[in-house]
């Protein structure tokens, strides 16, 4: 039996191929061939002949002469030059033609604006319109927030997944515009109830049928949205601030972070002023023109940025891996389809018996699901992500449950307002406040003193289960909670920053994926711990779970600190000042 090239077979194999090479000997043998076959099949982006051209030269072909221009590259022309280095920058001298980093940020700063901007204003505006078309319940907006945390807790690690395996252009241009796109059909549909809700009965079928359709669009728009912040702020940040000082990367987690609690605080004011003033229809109709008209220029702008920067154009290790391959069992779809038929049997026969070695639980080990969670274990940050989990089961935020709680005591909703205001500016402060502080007492102790710093803050809100008063009460509880945001920033921005430093490139994307389905994982315990504890009387209850939650996670990550610093704190520092 003679190879793909008509030689001897390799060694391993006789003649009559009854001697049968062992699996992972045939495996690495064909991977290797596979990358040896696109190396060759693959010639330098630099080149950019149309071979078309000279097919009227006798005795040329187009693939002679492709292959006599790989050999001897032809020097395009200054014109041809000047073009090619805009859209095309290439590895070899692309150095030398890369803008400053200062030109580039701005472009990424206003695409995450772009973004965060219309995700903030669908996060506040959907519970409201849902709402006013259906005054009488709030099963549709409890089931649409359901939906999100599921679907995230659900794929969250398949689409990490997706993101490692996939070219990074490629995550963006999917990813954007499915968002958008999903967001702009869903507030369609908003608007269309909105129109005709007096015809369409909360029990017809086409009104099931559009709030279905709804709840699609948000699952569809959360994964996609979780694709490109994995992408953008785990992965992209990173590569830009490889070749710069270390402060780079701290600015622009810092900004980017301001950003989103800017858009945090002032884009439920614009959504309100649309309602109030304007009407709901306006509102949805609105969100759906931003979502249309902004996909085109926060693309460009990443785009931008993208052909500037060489090291973002290249392959990811886990995409040179298994390009757009599909896996079944343990052999791989790409390197089957390069195998002689005749070899197939052979593997086949392998394949079967390592599957009957291995039995269902290395099966399900292999399942992508299964590998990210792995993967994720494995992480030296591993304790740090999950103490950043367990902030997530918590009422105590300015979210809806405390909210609504509040406003049952008495509390005006100006003055919640107001709070949830404070408590922005708060949080708004602390991103200024991180990049001055983590150079001075690096990333894991600025974590460190952040978390205890909230879970201090929160004794406020605790204590206010003990007192009596329910003016006094109401008040601790909301300066507890608008004061312990800015430990809470600082908290993000630090494990943000660790698993940046820490995981390798080609996970990523799967690591940032399981991150996420662990936080909607918390966050919709949350929602179950409300719901066992329904009573606005005994909302202390949930007050104190959450308390003890977040110094739970302080014990975590102070049990990552210790590890990676080998003490807390310095003990001959602590005797000299007590002195």
């Amino acid at each position: 039996m003679l190879d793909l090239h008509g030689k001897a077979p390799p060694k391993g194999f006789d003649s009559g191929g009854e001697k049968r090479m062992d699996f992972q000997e045939a495996k690495a043998l064909l991977e290797k061939e596979q990358k040896r076959k696109l190396e060759l099949s693959s010639p330098p982006s630099s080149l950019f002949v149309d071979t078309t051209s000279f097919t009227g030269i006798e005795g040329t072909t187009p693939d002679a002469v492709a292959a006599s221009v790989v050999a001897n590259p032809l020097a395009p022309g200054d014109d041809e030059k000047e073009e090619h280095a805009t859209l095309f920058p290439s590895s070899d001298n692309s150095s030398d033609r890369q803008p400053p980093i200062g030109a580039l940020v701005p472009y990424l700063y206003w695409s995450h604006f772009l973004s965060r901007w219309g995700d903030r204003m669908w996060e506040f505006a959907v519970g409201l319109l849902m709402i006013t078309i259906w005054p009488d319940s709030l099963l549709l907006t409890a089931v649409y927030g359901l939906t999100e945390a599921a679907s995230i807790a659900a794929f969250g690690v398949v689409v990490g997944n997706w993101v490692d395996r996939t070219h990074r252009l490629k995550v963006v241009q999917i990813a954007l515009g499915l968002q958008n796109c999903s967001v702009m059909i869903a507030g369609l549909l908003l608007g269309f109830l909105l129109a005709y809700s007096s015809s369409l009965p909360g029990g017809s079928k086409t009104f099931a049928a559009m709030a279905v359709l709804i709840n699609v669009c948000g699952a569809v728009a959360a994964l996609a949205g979780l694709a490109t912040n994995i992408v953008v702020e785990r992965d992209w940040v990173v590569v830009i601030s490889q070749q710069h000082s270390p402060g780079l990367l701290t600015q622009l987690n810092s900004v980017m972070r301001r950003i989103d609690l800017s858009c945090k605080l002032l884009a439920p004011v614009f959504v309100g002023f649309l309602m109030s003033g304007l009407s709901p229809l306006v509102c949805a109709l609105t969100i759906a023109v931003w979502n249309l008209l902004s996909v085109g220029v926060e693309y460009k702008l990443l785009l931008s940025v993208y052909w500037s920067i060489p090291a973002l154009q290249q392959t990811p290790p886990s995409a040179e891996v298994a390009p757009h391959s599909e896996t079944v069992g343990f052999v791989d779809v790409n390197m089957q389809n390069s195998l002689d038929k005749d070899d197939l049997p052979l593997l086949e026969k392998n394949e079967y018996q390592t599957r009957s070695r291995g039995g269902i639980m290395s099966r399900c080990l292999q399942l992508p699901y299964f590998r990210g969670w792995a993967d994720y274990l494995q992480q030296d940050v591993m304790l740090a992500g999950v103490a950043l989990a367990l902030l997530y089961f918590t009422v105590l935020s300015f979210g809806s449950l405390m909210t609504a709680v509040l406003n049952w005591s008495g509390v005006p909703a100006y003055v919640l307002g107001l709070a949830r205001g404070v408590a922005a500016i708060v949080g708004i402060l602390a991103t200024v406040a991180y990049p001055i502080l983590q150079p001075k007492l690096q990333t894991v102790r600025t974590g460190l003193w952040s978390i205890c710093i909230q879970w201090s803050l929160l004794s406020i809100a605790a204590t206010s289960t003990l007192v009596h008063s329910t003016s006094a009460a109401s008040a601790m509880l909301i300066i507890g909670v608008a004061a312990s945001r800015f430990g809470l920033w600082m908290f993000d921005l630090s494990v943000t920053q660790l698993m940046q430093d820490s995981v390798p490139e080609e996970k990523r994307g799967v690591v940032g994926g399981v991150q996420n389905s662990l936080q909607s994982m918390m966050e919709m315990l949350s929602f179950v711990m409300a719901i066992i504890i329904s009573n606005p009387r005994k909302f202390g209850i949930p007050v104190l779970i959450s308390y003890f939650s977040v110094g739970l996670a302080a014990v975590l990550y102070a049990t990552y600190s210790y590890r990676t610093r080998g003490h807390l704190f310095h003990l001959e520092k602590l005797l000299r000042y007590s002195q």
